[in-house]
């Protein structure tokens, strides 16, 4: 029997927000993701977290021993995740919440980029998500609830340059996420994608790979180094308390910025584009030919 069957067949479902939740949070050993899983722990939710190094989640294990799971996992491992996934609903009896945050970030000028730099790129941050969402959405189905949590960034919404790799996986998994939403709702399964702005975490630090350099590029690098040294990172504690009230909302949204930068950057390039659109609107009618 789960260790936790007793409490989950207790639980109040109260217009389709749990009390409890039950949460699967992939990439919980550092940054975002292990401040989303101490957030849900300490309110009292039931955790299946993962790591490569489960030695990482010492931590919350003995913290929270009977509301915590620790789970090795590598995203890359399609059989990796369909265990750690069964093992999690197994242990926890079912998920209510899937939060996606394992990834990294690679570093590089298109020119400088490989086509394995970017196949491990997409392989991480997009095949991986998709793995672990394809391996919850059956039980999710079955119980005709769940909230699945895509961790993207403001880098899916526009590019900047040396991450190009990394746009490119946020890119895909933010046009994913939309279609997924779009087939799962009638199943009673929400979808939301989270698109923070710079935090304080290892993001750009040992988290993230990097390209062979060209010395060409060196300026762009030192001006991107120079814009990221200039930005106030917001706080990963006080990012999750916001996933919190996204998670616990009754009508959660599809795409939610965190961070006060976040809004203002992703505002820019909104209207940038529309400016755009707009200068170039005859030559795109034009473009349709005779009606």
């Amino acid at each position: 029997m789960p260790f936790l069957a007793a409490v989950s067949a207790t639980r109040v479902d109260d217009m389709n927000t749990l009390m409890t939740k039950n949460w699967l949070i992939t990439g919980a050993s550092r940054g975002l993701g292990r401040e989303f899983a101490r957030a849900a722990l300490q309110r009292g939710d039931h955790v299946a977290a993962t790591a490569r190094d489960t030695g990482t989640l010492d931590e919350f294990a003995s913290q929270y021993p009977d509301t915590f799971v620790p789970l090795a996992l590598d995203v890359t491992d399609s059989a990796s995740v369909d265990a750690t996934v069964h093992t999690a609903e197994a242990q926890l009896g079912g998920l209510d919440i899937v939060v996606n945050n394992a990834g990294y970030g690679h570093f590089g000028a298109f020119e400088e980029l490989t086509a394995n730099d970017l196949r491990e790129q997409l392989e991480t941050n997009v095949f991986g998500a998709l793995r672990v969402t394809q391996a919850a959405l059956p039980g999710m189905r079955e119980r005709g609830r769940g909230h699945v949590v895509q961790i993207s960034s403001i880098g899916g919404v526009g590019a900047f340059a040396n991450l190009g790799a990394y746009h490119a996986s946020k890119w895909a998994l933010e046009a994913l996420s939309e279609s997924l939403a779009a087939e799962v709702a009638r199943f009673g399964i929400r979808v939301t994608i989270v698109e923070p702005g710079g935090f304080d975490t290892d993001w750009a630090g040992s988290s993230a790979r990097r390209s062979d350099p060209l010395d060409a590029y060196n300026p762009m690098r030192d001006e991107a180094a120079a814009r990221r040294g200039a930005q106030s990172p917001g706080t990963p504690a006080a990012a999750a308390q916001a996933l919190l009230q996204v998670v616990d909302a009754p009508e959660p949204p599809l795409r939610v910025l965190f961070g006060a930068q976040a809004a203002s950057i992703v505002r820019g390039i909104y209207q940038r584009r529309l400016a755009e659109w707009e200068k170039w609107e005859k030559v795109s009618v034009a473009a349709q030919g005779q009606q």
